[in-house]
């Protein structure tokens, strides 16, 4: 780490902090300390969240102690790459005992433990000291020679203050922008579900047939809109061993909301798909989940002919001469049908639609002329959603990537204003040692003390 500012220095991080300093020395065992597990530390902002209060005579032995103004750092996978890195703060009597599993760094001679935590709570530390871990699988573990050695660039103390205030502004604004733009995919949802409202309502359409939007709308049940050569009906009962080479069978983990996954696809033989040959698929049924995970309602493509649907899966044939498949997969995944299909739902534990139920959904359709509009607009609508959900998407990854930019550029010396009357770090340095020495001497000089 070379180019730092004048009056900084780039040191060892235990040449301003103790690492694992130990316990802590003159407490009693009946005073009440805060206790520190690993769930009660946040991995998304990095701090003590929910610890609770105990005795210290439960928690004195077999816990990691520490202190007010402590840094603790998860040391143990995958904790500590999540981030449950955090400043020890507003401590029962200023004291906590947590899990083994935490590194404690002690800042010393003032050193801000605000800018060493947010130094080692930086994305490239942890992955610097991912690399460092030792350990079997699974257990695997930062080493206390990996802190004590990492090199930290350290400005004087009133310039780690100016840093910490701008990173916590900046950090602070970040937040407000991540929290609006986490919203979205909820809003994305509640979008398409009004879309699909107005369309059904025929407002969509209303400009193209005069003030009454429903006029003329056919109302029928999903059955009765079906091929009546193939009924509604689900599909394999019990799949068997996978079948490389296969019949492609489609279960609930693959239909979802208007579209199909094709992950995760299991293959079973075609004798057991062929005594299923009323859900063998052909292309443009509608796939409607029927046991397990609701919620999902697909077109069958083209290219998917011959494959075949599992019990969980209703296939609806729909007669193009009614309705459009996709209209009615429009229809059945819009509000108003779920919230009809939920209050028909059987179990509680293993909740499912009845085949007979699924037959007697309401449909409510216009010409077919108006139908294909219908699809049109509401398709327009969705990729307009889908393209800024996409950008908010990429916004979100922005304001990550900045916020490790912002990081990069204090650890730097570049984020805030050097004052050429500030204390240098060498000089902090200095006192640290000499703290440190008369300390030792201290300690020595009390073991070789003996009563008279």
């Amino acid at each position: 780490m070379s180019g730092l500012p004048h009056g900084w220095a780039e040191v060892r991080l235990e040449a301003v902090a103790a690492i694992n300093p130990g316990r802590i020395e003159g407490l009693s065992l009946d005073t009440s300390v805060s206790f520190v597990p690993m769930p009660a530390v946040s991995d998304v902002d990095g701090e003590i969240v929910s610890p609770t209060v105990r005795p210290f005579a439960e928690v004195s032995k077999g816990y990691t102690q520490f202190q007010e103004g402590d840094v603790i750092f998860a040391k143990i996978t995958p904790c500590m790459e999540n981030g449950k890195i955090a400043v020890a703060r507003t401590l029962e009597n200023g004291v906590a005992c947590g899990s083994t599993e935490f590194h404690v760094v002690r800042p010393l001679g003032g050193n801000s433990p605000d800018y060493i935590w947010r130094f080692l709570r930086q994305k490239s530390f942890r992955e610097d000291a991912e690399a460092s871990m030792t350990g079997a699988v699974g257990q695997r573990r930062v080493p206390a020679t990996y802190l004590r050695d990492s090199r930290l660039p350290l400005p004087p103390l009133p310039e780690q203050r100016r840093i910490v205030t701008k990173i916590d502004s900046l950090a602070g604004k970040s937040r407000r922008a991540r929290d609006h733009l986490d919203h979205i995919p909820s809003l994305v949802e509640k979008y398409k579900q009004a879309v699909m409202a107005a369309a059904f309502r025929g407002e969509l359409t209303a400009g193209a047939r005069g003030k009454h939007a429903s006029s003329g709308w056919t109302k029928a049940t999903l059955a009765e809109v079906c091929n009546r050569r193939r009924p509604i009906t689900y599909g394999v009962i019990k799949l068997g061993t996978e079948v490389p080479g296969g019949v492609p069978c489609l279960r609930t983990s693959n239909v979802r909301w208007l579209h199909i996954d094709v992950q995760g696809i299991k293959s079973i033989s075609k004798v057991l798909s062929d005594e299923y040959h009323r859900t063998i698929l052909s292309g443009g049924e509608v796939l409607v989940n029927v046991r397990g995970t609701l919620g999902g309602v697909a077109v069958v493509p083209s290219t998917m002919s011959g494959w075949n649907v599992s019990r969980e899966v209703a296939v609806a044939a729909v007669d193009a001469k009614y309705v459009l498949a996709e209209y009615a997969a429009y229809w059945i995944a819009a509000t108003s049908s779920q919230q009809w299909l939920s209050g028909v739902e059987r179990g509680v534990a293993y909740t499912g639609i009845n085949i007979e139920d699924l037959r007697k959904l309401p449909v409510a359709y216009p010409n077919r002329d108006e139908q294909r509009e219908i699809v049109r607009r509401i398709e327009t609508a969705f990729n307009w959603i889908d393209r800024l959900a996409s950008e908010a998407t990429s916004a979100r990854r922005l304001i990550d990537h900045l916020d490790q930019s912002v990081l990069a550029k204090a650890f730097q010396g570049e984020l805030v204003h050097q004052d050429p009357t500030d204390e240098p770090a060498d000089v902090l340095l200095e006192r640290i040692r000499t703290g440190r020495d008369i300390a030792r001497t201290t300690r020595r000089g009390q073991r070789g003390r003996h009563p008279v």
